[in-house]
């Protein structure tokens, strides 16, 4: 029985160091110290910057192609995406992907957002306010307000988005190959993250919005000071910038531009999820074939 009350005192007490990250857990001399970070790698930290896009001609691109796609929170290789959505346990070094976005907005560091994916009408953190949190007032407080009195904070509901009601992420890209470096490239230009309408959330069925769209390019600093967890190594961190940039996650392409308005896959196949999952495969395959194409004689 001892055994058995140390073994699980034991694991209790390793889940609760990994719960705070894995910075100086080997040379902590006591718990407060995981986490902390030596003076020399402060230093380094201070002088790291996102890698910067290298410039590339418009007369080197041969070819392009725009695509939306849809990443799909749901799926488990999109989880570094969606979790932690419960904050309490876990050090501040760990957030989802909404809350780094809203940081970086709320701190002024994110200043490029959108209403749309083609980024012509800007937003401000006022704007996309009436997208991200609802508040209403009961009937007892409406009492008091007709009353001519001050409504009782008790009787005011708010209800925010967050982490947790994120369903998925819309992404805009942009496909080229580079004639001179004879590759096909990607270039991430805009995420945004996808929720149910805050005004009918606690409906059964409520219907999913884009609640903004953030110029990547911009975010990017903010994404790269951020960690995401790294499922197949803790001891190696991944920044959001890095895994978005690598494409380490799974997408699935609902539009392309096209000559009729760049009209998504769902406007010409409809009601039939299957024949869109083949559809937006299809895409994929003719952006991977024209590289390979380019290497035929």
């Amino acid at each position: 029985m001892k055994w058995n009350q140390f073994l699980i005192g034991v694991f209790g007490f390793l889940f609760a160091v990994s719960s705070y990250g894995q910075t100086n857990i080997l040379n902590a001399k006591s718990p407060d110290d995981i986490g902390k970070l030596s003076d020399a790698v402060l230093e380094v930290q201070k002088k790291d910057k996102p890698l910067p896009y290298g410039y590339v001609d418009e007369r080197d691109v041969l070819w392009s192609k725009n695509t939306w796609e849809i990443i799909d929170l749901d799926e488990r290789v999109n989880f570094p995406l969606y979790y932690p959505i419960d904050t309490n346990n876990i050090g501040s070094n760990r957030r989802s992907l909404y809350d780094v976005l809203m940081i970086g907005i709320k701190s002024g560091k994110i200043k490029n957002i959108y209403a749309d994916s083609y980024f012509n009408e800007k937003r401000t953190l006022k704007d996309i306010s009436a997208a991200i949190s609802k508040v209403d007032t009961t009937d007892l407080g409406v009492e008091q307000y007709n009353a001519g009195e001050e409504i009782d904070q008790q009787y005011i509901d708010r209800r925010d988005i967050t982490s947790a009601d994120i369903s998925m992420y819309h992404i805009r890209g942009y496909w080229y190959f580079d004639k001179r470096q004879a590759e096909l490239k990607y270039r991430l230009l805009g995420i945004a993250p996808v929720a149910p309408d805050v005004n009918f959330i606690d409906d059964e069925e409520p219907d999913l919005v884009e609640l903004f769209w953030v110029w990547f390019p911009d975010a990017r600093e903010v994404l790269f000071e951020a960690e995401a967890f790294n499922g197949a190594n803790t001891s190696q961190s991944i920044s959001f910038d890095h895994l978005l940039n690598a494409r380490r996650f799974n997408a699935v392409i609902y539009k392309e531009d096209n000559v009729q308005g760049d009209r998504g896959v769902n406007d010409y196949i409809t009601a039939n999820a299957f024949m869109q999952l083949l559809e937006s495969e299809r895409i994929k395959e003719q952006i991977r074939n024209f590289e390979q194409d380019m290497w035929n004689y």
